[in-house]
C-alpha cells in the first residue's frame, strides 16, 4: 500500500497541472462525480482521497452505505453524497424507531458540513426474486422518508432504490420496454412513491455485460461509443448508435406504460472493467479507455437521448479505486479509474475534444459490484464502506467544452509523467 505522503504527493501535483493547464479545464469536470468503493484492504485513507477527488472535478460521491470517516472527511467540500442502506436492514428500519436512530446517526448528525442529497434503500432487491425482500422494500424507504420528515430533512434529503435493467421484461426496441409482468404490482407503488415524494428511479446499466454474454453478437463500437451504423427503432424511427442510450430510453418507454413518463431517470450504475479473465470478453484497458472517455465527451454534448433529447443525463460511473477484495470474476476487480496508490488504471480521458460523437446506446443485463455493508442500525456502532459512482451531469458542463480538445490531453500526458516517477 502506498504511503499517505506519496499518496497526497501524486493528488497534490495532478491539481497543479489542472491548475495551470486552466480555468476551461476545471469548469468542464466540474459536474464529474465518482463511485467510492472501499472493498479493499490496500486503499488510502478517506483524508487522503479527499485531494484526488478534488483534483479532478468531483462533484458527486454514491456510495454503498454512510461511513462516517468518508462523509466527515469530504466535510465543508460541497460535494454531493448519496448514502446507502443496505438489503440486510430492510426488515429493521421498517420500526419507526430504528429508521430515524439510523437517519440522526448517519445523515443528520453530518449536515450540513456535508452535502447528503438521497438516501438509496436497498440494491438491485427486485433482481433477486426473494419476496421476503421485495414485501419490504417499499415499507422500508417509506419509514425512512417518514423519519427524515419527522426530522424536518425531507426537503434537502430523498429517498429511493437502485434497481438491475434485469426488472425490464424488453428492452428492444426501446419503445417497447416494459416492465417484468411479475413484478408490476410491486413496481407500481414504488413509482407512485417516488412521483409523490419527488425522488429518482435508479437503474444499474453496464454495456460491458451485454458484449461479454454475446461478443459475437454484440457489435463492440456499438457499446464503446464508437462510430457505427446503429439500429432503428421501428416504433418511433428514432435512431440508436449506442446501447447505453438505447436502454435509458427502454426504461422511459416501461414507465410511460405504466403512467409516469415525468419520472427522472438516473443511470446509477455504468462502467467497463480494465481487466478480466480469459472468458471475460473486452475486458481491457483499451475498451475501459474509450468507454468511460467517449461517455464523458458525449455527455459534454448535452443532447439527451433520442427519447429524451431535451433530458438531463444524471449518470454514476463505476468506480474510483479497483477494490481488491471484491468477490466473483477478476473485472469485478478492476473497474476503477485509479489503482490504491492513486495512479490511473488507464488513461481514462478526462479530455473533451472537438470531435464528433454518436448518440450512443448501452445495455446490459446486471450491475457490477454492488452491495457491501452499510453503518448498523444502532447509532452507537461504527460504519463500514462500500461503493459509490461517478456522476455526470449534463446540466453542469459548461459550453466551453467543445474549445479545450488540446488542454485535457496535455493534463493526461503530464499526469503520466508524474505517476511514473511518484510511483
Amino acid at each position: 500500500m502506498a504511503t499517505s505522503t506519496s499518496f497526497s504527493y501524486c493528488s497534490s501535483l495532478f491539481l497543479s497541472i489542472l491548475i495551470i493547464s486552466g480555468f476551461v479545464f476545471a469548469e468542464m469536470v466540474n459536474s464529474m462525480g465518482i463511485n467510492y468503493g472501499q472493498i479493499a484492504n490496500n486503499l488510502p485513507s478517506p483524508d487522503d482521497v479527499v485531494p484526488l477527488v478534488k483534483s479532478i472535478g468531483i462533484s458527486k460521491i454514491k456510495l454503498y452505505d454512510a461511513d462516517p470517516k468518508v462523509l466527515k472527511a469530504f466535510a465543508n467540500t460541497g460535494v454531493q453524497f448519496i448514502v446507502g442502506l443496505g438489503n440486510e436492514y430492510l426488515t429493521k428500519v421498517q420500526d419507526p424507531a430504528q429508521a430515524q436512530n439510523w437517519v440522526k446517526s448517519n445523515v443528520q448528525a453530518h449536515l450540513p458540513a456535508t452535502n447528503i442529497t438521497c438516501i438509496f434503500v436497498g440494491n438491485e432487491v427486485l433482481t433477486f426474486n426473494d419476496t421476503s425482500l421485495s414485501n419490504n422494500l417499499l415499507p422500508a424507504m417509506q419509514s425512512v422518508h417518514a423519519a427524515l420528515v419527522s426530522l424536518n430533512l425531507d426537503k434537502q434529503v430523498t429517498v429511493t432504490t437502485a434497481h438491475s435493467l434485469s426488472i425490464l421484461e424488453t428492452s428492444f426496441p426501446p419503445s417497447a420496454g416494459a416492465f417484468r409482468q411479475d413484478l408490476t404490482g410491486c413496481i407500481t407503488p414504488i413509482l407512485n412513491f417516488h412521483s409523490k415524494t419527488g425522488s429518482p428511479f435508479l437503474i444499474n446499466a453496464y454495456p460491458y455485460f451485454a458484449y461479454k454474454s454475446n461478443p459475437k453478437q454484440v457489435p463492440l463500437d456499438y457499446v464503446l461509443f464508437q462510430p457505427n451504423s446503429g439500429s432503428l427503432d421501428s416504433g418511433t424511427s428514432l435512431h440508436y448508435d449506442n446501447m447505453l442510450f438505447a436502454q435509458i430510453d427502454a426504461v422511459y418507454s416501461a414507465l410511460a406504460a405504466l403512467g409516469f413518463k415525468k419520472l427522472p431517470v438516473h443511470i446509477s450504475e455504468t462502467g467497463w472493467p480494465s481487466k478480466g479473465d480469459e472468458d471475460e470478453a473486452g475486458a481491457t484497458p483499451e475498451n475501459a479507455k474509450k468507454y468511460n472517455g467517449n461517455l464523458i465527451k458525449l455527455i459534454c454534448q448535452k443532447k439527451g437521448t433520442p427519447l429524451r433529447p431535451g433530458s438531463d443525463l444524471n449518470i454514476y460511473v463505476f468506480a474510483l479505486f479497483n477494490e481488491n477484495m471484491k468477490p466473483g470474476p477478476t473485472s469485478e476487480r478492476n473497474f476503477g479509474l485509479f489503482k490504491p496508490d492513486g495512479s490511473p488504471a488507464y488513461s481514462i480521458g478526462l479530455s473533451v475534444s472537438n470531435s464528433s460523437f454518436g448518440n450512443g446506446n448501452s445495455s446490459s443485463n446486471s450491475g457490477s459490484g454492488s452491495g457491501g455493508l452499510v453503518n448498523p442500525i444502532t447509532p452507537s456502532a461504527p460504519g463500514t464502506s462500500s461503493s459509490g459512482y461517478l456522476a455526470i451531469s449534463s446540466a453542469a458542463v459548461t459550453e466551453r467544452c467543445h474549445v479545450i480538445g488540446l488542454i485535457p490531453m496535455l493534463v493526461v500526458l503530464l499526469l503520466r509523467a508524474v505517476s511514473a516517477q511518484a510511483f
